[in-house]
């Protein structure tokens, strides 16, 4: 809601792109990042092997830094 005559708010063509990316264009990228850069995106959550799963948290936790929100596991 706006008041009548308050300034308009700064506009960036950046807050007007809506990402309409499905989960196969997503993958698609993901596939493209390893095969190109050896880089490889995979969801923490997606991991099943809860001794992986805490090694790469480990791993980004000490790059990056603690995530904010998400799960803590109680901590």
């Amino acid at each position: 809601m706006t008041l009548h005559g308050a300034p308009m708010l700064a506009q960036s063509p950046l807050t007007r792109l809506r990402s309409t990316t499905n989960e196969a264009e997503l993958n698609a990228m993901r596939a493209a990042a390893w095969h190109r850069h050896g880089v490889a995106s995979i969801a923490v959550d997606d991991i099943t092997d809860p001794w992986l799963r805490q090694a790469i948290t480990n791993e980004a936790n000490r790059r990056w830094g603690r995530r904010n929100g998400g799960c803590n596991h109680g901590r």
